[in-house]
């Protein structure tokens, strides 16, 4: 499973990459296999251990926060693995190079 998600505070300062810093870092340490932009984060894993860590991150957030915004997007496919690298790897055997990811 890959789910995407974005998750910011709301009502606050301009900038909240201090705030996401927080979430980044715990994604990071989760040991699940993620790829992350300037506009969401991308993880893979199964459905109780990438929904389980949403919840913490979520809860962090809320720490000093009062509302927060979230986005998710989910591709659950079957018995599929290493989507997060497989996926670009499809693309570029299609198109016979690399490309910017």
């Amino acid at each position: 499973m890959l789910v995407q998600f974005s998750m910011f505070p709301t009502g606050g300062k301009e900038s909240a990459s201090g705030e996401v810093s927080k979430i980044i870092d715990l994604i990071d340490k989760s040991g699940l296999p993620y790829k992350t932009s300037s506009m969401s984060t991308v993880i893979e894993g199964d459905w109780d251990s990438i929904m389980k860590l949403i919840n913490k991150c979520r809860l962090r957030m809320r720490r000093n926060n009062n509302r927060i915004y979230m986005v998710l997007t989910m591709d659950d496919r079957k018995g599929a693995k290493k989507r997060l690298t497989g996926k670009i790897e499809s693309l570029e055997k299609k198109l016979k190079r690399k490309i910017k990811s």
